[in-house]
């Protein structure tokens, strides 16, 4: 099996056997995001995808954990996607989870029979690019998606058995916005309530959109402080009933992570120490993607 690099996986499937359904994202016009700018976003033929997992069928016994890349694999058709489904389980009948990339845009495209059918064949995660809850950040940086339907998005998500990571992006409003940016992001997620929430601090790539609007003053990048600053507002208002809240990235500034709402003064007590200058945060050189 050959894979068309590069190839993006959350931190959390690490461990996952990897098979690309699409090629590139379905979106790609994220200001932020230069990702898949080197490719041009294409459905692969179900035939290669069923003779990929053919191949790697030789590791039948030790596969547990499988990802569909490359970007918002949701998008394929229910049925194909549950013939892809069986063939893994056929192929590999120790594996506990099926996990994707899901666009708000492409789990709404799924009626609530498709999401049954999906989670009953096997499909356990979606992780979902929330990014920012502030709809004039949504539009500026060309998500595809407003807070309306990110959030109807989610809940469609969450009434099912299917478990829901979302990801924000510390410092996406820059120095103008990022106070809108922490509280819009907090109510959205709670009214979403998922399983998982992961921040990534916005790093600006060289031909992305954004890094050309840095580069003519546009948009002002936040300092570590401020970013540390944003996200205990955050955390300040986020009010969740059971998630599992991370910020370990490689590009976070300090590492945090914990279970909320048990940890959620634990986490704020960490945030106070880094603002107070006693705890040492990452140095830029040694943030990545």
């Amino acid at each position: 099996m050959n894979y068309i690099q590069p190839v993006y996986r959350p931190p959390s499937e690490a461990n996952s056997l990897i098979f690309q359904i699409t090629l590139g994202c379905s979106n790609n016009s994220c200001t932020f995001c230069g990702m898949y700018k080197d490719k041009r976003f294409c459905i692969r033929q179900i035939e290669d995808i069923l003779k990929d997992i053919e191949e790697m069928s030789i590791y039948s016994e030790s596969v547990e954990k499988v990802f569909l890349a490359d970007g918002n694999a949701l998008c394929l058709s229910t049925d194909a996607l549950l013939t892809i489904f069986d063939s893994i389980h056929s192929s590999f009948p120790r594996c506990r989870q099926i996990s994707l990339y899901g666009a708000p845009k492409d789990i709404l495209g799924k009626s609530d029979e498709e999401l049954k059918k999906l989670s009953d064949a096997g499909l356990s995660m979606i992780y979902m690019g929330v990014e920012s809850g502030y709809e004039e950040i949504l539009e500026k940086t060309c998500k595809g998606a407003t807070p309306a339907q990110i959030e109807e998005a989610g809940k469609r998500i969450s009434n099912t058995p299917i478990k829901l990571s979302v990801t924000l992006i510390s410092g996406l409003g820059g120095k103008a916005l990022w106070r809108e940016h922490a509280q819009s992001s907090a109510a959205l997620i709670n009214g979403i309530q998922p399983e998982f929430v992961s921040l990534l601090t916005l790093m600006v790539t060289e031909g992305t959109v954004l890094y050309d609007e840095v580069k003519r003053g546009e948009f002002t990048l936040l300092e570590a402080e401020e970013v540390i600053k944003e996200i205990k507002l955050l955390v300040e208002n986020l009010d969740l009933k059971a998630s599992r809240f991370s910020c370990n990235h490689a590009s976070n500034f300090i590492p945090l992570s914990g279970q909320l709402p048990e940890d959620k003064e634990q986490i704020l007590a960490i945030l106070d120490e880094a603002i107070e200058g006693r705890r040492t945060l990452k140095p830029e050189a040694r943030r990545g993607l």
